[in-house]
């Protein structure tokens, strides 16, 4: 069994508990999305409680998608015991470089603790790199490959992972660079599918003790359910529902036969 395979293998095997302090607009489907590839997912905001979960959990989503003072001292606590813990997390900022209160909030987090990966859009990604500091709300500008230097330099000085999705994802550590080149262009059309990504990531880092690989998996894992949701649906309603039902579907072989990677 190849080691893409092995990994979505482990995720249905072990079960995974992800905590995730994600955004309310994409909640559900992010909870759905994890349920259906295996994972056990949890949504706790609540700054009386994130320790605790973080403790239990087997990796940490942060999505800074709706920004408030609560839910930004929940995201700097939990990420202090991710540390403390030594529990793996995943970084999603959302829309930074939209605003200043915004990009000052992803520093904020970076510097608390490092993220093991950071995924964003390219746009986020410069901007993340300071690079570029404008990004069209949470929809990229930019292609990926246009942010590869940028995504190099900053997992260079974090040390750690960086994802650029898009039509191609590309996935960054030091210099290794993996691209997947699997997904729909009907996934542009649905809110909250980078945040599904970046859920994604937490789930195989809840598995997968080597970083770059755990990335690279959840990105092949992401794109070929959108592959084989493509080939069933009308348009972006019907996609969302087959998505779920691709991922509940997939199999380690699958998963390894369609994947188009270089990794």
């Amino acid at each position: 069994m190849s080691s893409i395979a092995f990994v979505l293998q482990k995720i249905r095997t072990k079960s995974p508990l992800v905590h995730n302090i994600t955004n309310y607009v994409v909640m559900n489907n992010t909870a759905n999305a994890l349920l259906a590839v295996g994972a056990s997912p949890v949504m706790a905001h609540a700054i009386e409680e994130v320790k605790d979960i973080v403790t239990i959990s087997s990796s940490l989503v942060i999505n800074m998608g709706t920004l408030s003072e609560k839910w930004v001292e929940s995201m700097l606590m939990a990420v202090q015991q991710a540390k403390a813990t030594k529990t793996p997390f995943v970084f999603d900022p959302v829309g930074v470089g939209a605003s200043a209160y915004r990009t000052a909030i992803a520093q904020k987090i970076i510097e608390t603790a490092t993220p093991n990966v950071i995924r964003g859009n390219a746009s986020e990604i410069m901007a993340l790199a300071k690079v570029t500091n404008s990004t069209k709300g949470v929809d990229s500008t930019m292609d990926t490959k246009d942010a590869i230097e940028g995504a190099t330099l900053l997992a260079q000085k974090l040390n750690n992972t960086i994802v650029i999705s898009g039509e191609t994802d590309y996935i960054i550590t030091g210099d290794n660079i993996s691209k997947i080149e699997n997904g729909s262009p009907l996934m542009a059309k649905i809110t909250g599918m980078g945040c599904t990504a970046t859920a994604l990531v937490g789930t195989c880092l809840g598995v997968e003790e080597d970083i770059h690989l755990a990335a690279t998996v959840a990105m092949a894992i992401m794109g070929v359910a959108g592959d084989l949701a493509h080939e069933k649906s009308a348009g972006p309603g019907s996609f969302q529902m087959n998505f779920y039902d691709s991922l509940y579907e997939l199999s380690p072989e699958v998963l390894a036969e369609k994947v188009k990677t270089n990794a």
